[in-house]
């Protein structure tokens, strides 16, 4: 089986399983390949359900938690949306076409050598800006956003990205302590963030 054949049968499972419920979310999964956001020697592991390392301390997030995390976060075209946690770029490609031309995907990495290689992965996506920088300050130059989306754990949401998050506005985030957390979406409220728990998981914690 080729990686072509192989990725059809993951989205077949997760669609099975229902963590793949959006038409708009499954055809884009189909349109973005996860191998082309992997190194070579990688490609091999991309049809598999399971995250993978890609250095520096950093993974790629298994293809059900992206799913999940995208369908709480229900993506309209057009929207303005804030990525803490850049790693390959596949999820930033995703969300880049769910949000088409008219939208606007802002991602935050950490690792200078991991910013680098996204940037590389996103040059097609015109409506994609990269910062190198500290995701826990978000960036304000873009706020305020529509959804921001967090791919690494946290204590508790960082007060910048509570306050650049429009009202109205979605956050998608991991909250908890190294070894496990509660995946949290949040509603802003006037000043005030309502949470909801959509159950445990497992990420690698926000530097």
């Amino acid at each position: 089986m080729d990686l072509k054949e192989a990725y059809s049968s993951l989205i077949a499972e997760l669609i099975k399983k229902e963590y793949l419920k959006s038409d708009n979310i499954i055809s884009t999964f189909f349109k973005v390949s996860r191998w082309e956001f992997l190194p070579e020697e990688l490609k091999g592991f991309s049809t598999s359900d399971e995250p993978i390392p890609i250095g520096y301390g950093q993974t790629m997030s298994a293809p059900h938690m992206v799913a999940i995390m995208l369908e709480l976060l229900d993506i309209k075209e057009g929207e303005n949306i804030l990525e803490v946690g850049t790693g390959s770029g596949w999820n930033t490609a995703l969300m880049a076409e769910l949000t088409g031309p008219e939208g606007s995907i802002t991602t935050i990495e950490y690792v200078k050598e991991l910013h680098e290689q996204a940037k590389k992965n996103l040059e097609e996506f015109f409506n994609v800006e990269c910062i190198k920088g500290d995701g826990k300050e978000g960036y304000k130059k873009q706020a305020p956003y529509d959804k921001i989306i967090v791919t690494c754990a946290a204590k508790e949401i960082p007060k910048d990205l509570e306050s650049q998050l429009a009202d109205g506005g979605l956050i998608v985030i991991p909250i908890g302590s190294v070894i496990m957390q509660e995946l949290i979406k949040g509603t802003k409220k006037g000043k005030w963030i309502e949470k909801e728990n959509c159950g445990l998981c497992k990420f690698v914690p926000m530097v």
